[in-house]
């Protein structure tokens, strides 16, 4: 007897649809907001004194103090929106497993990439964020004695290629999702969103290291 397959699949609804735009609003606002921070916080390569002043600025102006949170909600936000369609269950994750190696196709990894990503993200996120605004001001030296310490070092060797993997990944996912990188351009794209991402990690590495041999 056949079996009517279309009684398993989800119908769209305009709800799922205005979830898709408010997933994919959060997605572009913390991609602006990760690379705008990966900036601020190199400023440090530019010398302490650069770096503390930009962050007595955010201070002095309550963008940390207000903006931190706000940031976190959206983060989280962003985690639900995404999370009605990553796989939970044993099952799921066997059959997306399976079909992904079936179908040998680039974006399909690159979409489990980013759920992986996803999960160890929310977990490490969450503690930087909580470290980081339960602890201000903001200053080099703070920051460099935190990662002088060697297990916050080697935990942001983890978080930093994660995040970049993510917010890489999910630039070009939106593109493509949303028309910007039409079919013909996506090879380009991918190139430019690779490039992009080696770059803003190779940041964060120098980043780190200065933090590392900072004097405080």
């Amino acid at each position: 007897m056949a079996v009517n397959t279309t009684t398993y699949v989800r119908p769209s609804t305009r709800t799922s649809a205005y979830l898709d735009w408010l997933q994919m609003l959060t997605g572009a606002a913390l991609i602006l907001f990760m690379w705008s921070h990966m900036i601020l916080v190199a400023s440090v390569n530019l010398g302490a004194g650069v770096m503390n002043a930009l962050a007595h600025f955010l201070e002095k102006t309550y963008m940390a103090q207000v903006g931190g949170p706000i940031i976190g909600c959206i983060f989280l936000l962003h985690f639900v929106l995404a999370a009605r369609k990553v796989p939970f269950r044993a099952e799921q994750q066997s059959t997306i497993w399976k079909l992904s190696r079936q179908l040998r196709h680039t974006d399909t990894y690159l979409w489990l990439v980013q759920a992986i990503t996803a999960m160890i993200i929310l977990i490490m996120g969450s503690i930087h964020m909580w470290t980081v605004l339960t602890d201000l001001p903001i200053t080099a030296a703070k920051s460099a004695g935190r990662i002088q310490g060697g297990f916050w070092f080697v935990f942001y060797l983890i978080l930093l290629p994660m995040i970049e993997l993510h917010v890489g990944i999910g630039f070009y996912r939106i593109a493509v999702k949303w028309g910007f990188a039409r079919r013909k351009d996506r090879k380009k794209f991918k190139r430019f969103e690779n490039y992009l991402t080696a770059i803003f990690i190779a940041i964060g590495l120098i980043t780190l290291l200065r933090f590392l041999l900072l004097k405080v």
